[in-house]
């Protein structure tokens, strides 16, 4: 980590275990380490999610999101460009804007009306001059010097993320050619349109459900309607991809016929809950098209720190992460189409939007499970979760059985933490 960074400082007095294969349960618990993450991660040299083109398709469009807990205001310009900033006033530090998603010529603040335009320079100061000569702001007043620090950029096949640190590396070299091939995949010459939007917010720790994100082998397991509709089991064609550094991952499975005859007794044989009573009305609702041309029919992938992108059958989303609290996080799904999609396409994603998100049938146990390990580990500050599945390394696997992907994540993380990594009997307070 950079010199003098206090925050990592700090952290580097807390001790990790060598090995990936344990995490330490305070680091989902405290405030410390919450607001290091702020410093370290959000603010630090990670490039994070913050909206897609497509929502900025007019000039004056805007979105208001987020880095972590900073608030940013994305904007597209006259000129054509997209810009984004903080959406924070540099009079008093009010919002500049408050709706999520909307048009604007330009932004006043609501506190002072200072005003600002789509590129995030100061333009105007109610009052600048006083009144009757009187009261006013100074002649070395310089509104140049007083607009909110602006983000570096990057756009990858209309996804548009954003960092806070001017050292980040460019974002080819960030996520490394294998993830940028898997968006492509999904992405690459093709205009997504919005089909909707949901906002979960979950009682867990942010990094909870990037570890579930990255888990592949529960998917099955958890997730009942997958293994009852033959929608995604173990045995299927598949792998992992973990990014050579070790913080972006897809996961991925395809139609395999030849396997489909003995999933049912493979899952069995484990006693694994694949069996169902229940049926659907609706038998539609799983029926679907080849995404790409391809056999691939599940493809999760993330970016470290919190970004998702799902294909589920033919239900298309983007999924933000952004931490609230040590114990809650905000989950931001946007479902896609694609503007070539035909009628019979489109309505396919609209039943399909029904697989996931806040009350989905395949996701919605992930947004409890995190609550119930969260409220699992209350006492336990000074143990340990397991990362053994497929042995103890970061690496791309041609089984899902593993958790390669997870350790990646705590790779990454806590290096950028600058935590001591020590053995596994100093690892606690």
């Amino acid at each position: 980590m950079p010199e003098g960074n206090g925050a990592a400082t700090a952290m580097a007095a807390r001790s990790w275990p060598r090995s990936l294969t344990e995490v330490p349960y305070w680091v989902f618990q405290e405030e410390e380490v919450y607001q290091a993450e702020q410093k370290n991660i959000f603010h630090g040299p990670f490039w994070s999610y913050l909206c897609l083109e497509a929502e900025l398709a007019e000039p004056g469009d805007f979105c208001a999101t987020f880095i972590g807990e900073q608030p940013v205001l994305v904007t597209r310009d006259h000129d054509g460009e997209i810009y984004a900033f903080e959406n924070r006033c540099a009079h008093r530090g009010a919002l500049i804007a408050m709706e999520h998603y909307g048009h604007a010529r330009d932004f006043t603040c609501v506190y002072h009306a200072w005003t600002y335009n789509l590129q995030g320079d100061l333009t105007g100061v109610a009052f600048e001059e006083g009144i009757n000569g009187k009261g006013g702001m100074g002649k070395d007043f310089c509104k140049a010097a007083h607009s909110p620090r602006r983000l570096r950029l990057a756009n990858v096949h209309g996804l548009i993320f954003g960092s806070l640190d001017n050292d980040v590396p460019e974002i080819e070299e960030y996520l490394g050619q294998e993830i940028l091939d898997r968006i492509e995949r999904v992405l690459g010459g093709r205009k997504p349109v919005v089909l909707g939007r949901f906002t979960q917010e979950l009682p867990n720790n942010w990094k909870l459900y990037m570890e579930n994100v990255k888990d592949s082998y529960h998917a099955s397991i958890l997730h009942l309607f997958f293994t009852t509709f033959g929608l995604n089991k173990l045995n299927q064609k598949g792998g992992i991809i973990v990014s050579e550094n070790g913080g972006h991952h897809v996961s991925w499975s395809a139609i395999n016929r030849e396997a489909e005859a003995k999933a049912a007794s493979t899952y069995k044989d484990q006693n694994i809950r694949s069996d169902s009573e229940y049926q659907l009305e609706d038998p539609s609702l799983v029926d679907s098209f080849s995404e790409v041309g391809d056999d691939i029919t599940l493809q999760i992938l993330s970016v470290s720190p919190g970004f998702v992108l799902q294909q589920i059958q033919n239900s298309v989303a983007v999924r933000q992460v952004l931490p609230t609290g040590v114990d809650t996080t905000s989950l931001n799904w946007t479902y896609l189409g694609f503007e070539d999609d035909t009628e019979e396409q489109q309505l396919t994603r609209m039943k399909q939007s029904n697989l996931v998100g806040p009350a989905g049938y395949v996701s919605m146990e992930d947004g409890a499970i995190g609550g119930f390990v969260q409220r699992g580990i209350a006492g336990a500050s000074s143990e340990f979760a397991t990362l053994q599945m497929g042995g103890d390394q970061a690496i791309s696997s041609e089984s899902r059985v593993t958790e390669a992907s997870i350790r990646g994540f705590w790779k990454v993380y806590r290096e950028a933490m600058g935590f001591n990594i020590g053995e596994t009997e100093g690892a606690g307070k």
